[in-house]
């Protein structure tokens, strides 16, 4: 497991952790899927995202770093935040408001979901 891989995260209305045994357990609210993660296998890290602080959203995402690499992402896709099925190499996430990000070996950042201001530009 990388040294800085993250076993928990907490988001707007749900919080995931990462257990010893690779799975992950979420709790909280799961108007959008985020708390989806129980086939989950092979998990080295996780992150949480959200939309936004306003009342009435229950829109958020949860990220799962495996083991080998890729990545595993459930909960709302509005911005597309969620499509990171053919991320490969990934040694680091993280998932904020309507992204997530990956981080390669070689420093290179991937991207998903809304970069209308620039967030997504890495």
């Amino acid at each position: 497991m990388p040294a800085d891989a993250a076993p928990l995260a907490a988001g707007r209305r749900h919080s995931v952790a990462r257990r010893r045994d690779g799975t992950v357990l979420a709790v909280g609210g799961t108007a959008a899927g985020e708390c989806r993660v129980g086939r989950w296998r092979g998990i080295v890290a996780v992150a949480a995202g959200n939309v936004h602080a306003a009342r009435n959203t229950g829109r958020s995402h949860t990220v799962g770093l495996r083991a080998d690499g890729t990545v595993r992402a459930t909960g709302w896709n509005g911005d597309g935040q969620c499509e990171v099925s053919g991320w490969e190499g990934v040694t680091a996430v993280a998932a904020g408001w309507r992204r997530t990000l990956g981080l390669l070996a070689d420093g290179r950042v991937l991207a998903a979901g809304r970069g209308a201001e620039g967030q997504c530009d890495v």
